[in-house]
């Protein structure tokens, strides 16, 4: 398979080429450019690493068969991840359970080798991301993980931009408070 480079004007090619003609390639391009990422971000959610994929699935199935309905408003990015949020606050939902992780996400298993210290700082803002709801935890991530705009977040959580703006406020204040009890401080 050949690599391509994931820029927003090569991903959009894809997807005209899946609305156009039901690209299998284009699509399991694109399918690849966004698994792990996507992965990612349903981890840090807290959903249930078994659902994990059923959501990546689902989400997919949007983008195949809606394909020809991305209008360009927005990063195509913002499209598919949007998508993927709002599968993901359903999946949680159908498990009516408070988002907790059943076993702690394995970042190495993504994620280059870190030292000792890098590992316990990641464990530490792990563990204090995990006490933050999700909305918040959600903006976060979007914001300083994949490098959203605030209103690219506010299209992805279907929000406006101020009320992302006050979740990333409290999430600091929130983890300011948090992080140096974990520490031990």
């Amino acid at each position: 398979a050949i690599s391509v480079p994931a820029t927003d004007s090569t991903e959009r090619e894809l997807l005209e080429r899946i609305a156009r003609s039901k690209d299998q390639a284009a699509f399991r391009t694109l399918y690849g450019n966004y698994y792990q990422r996507l992965s990612r971000l349903l981890a840090r959610m807290s959903v249930r690493r078994e659902d994990i994929e059923e959501v990546i699935n689902d989400t997919f199935w949007v983008v195949w068969t809606k394909a020809s309905e991305f209008r360009g408003a927005s990063q195509l990015s913002t499209w598919i991840i949007g998508i993927a949020y709002r599968r993901a606050l359903n999946a949680l939902r159908r498990a009516k359970l408070r988002p907790v992780a059943d076993e702690p996400f394995d970042e190495d298993s993504i994620s280059v080798g870190s030292s000792e210290e890098e590992e316990t700082n990641q464990q530490w803002l792990s563990q204090g991301l995990e006490r933050l709801p999700v909305e918040q935890r959600m903006a976060l991530e979007l914001t300083y993980t994949l490098g959203h705009s605030c209103e690219e977040v506010a299209a992805i959580l279907d929000c406006p931009v101020n009320t992302v703006k006050t979740r990333l406020f409290r999430a600091r204040e929130t983890l300011k408070q948090v992080l140096p009890k974990l520490a031990g401080m």
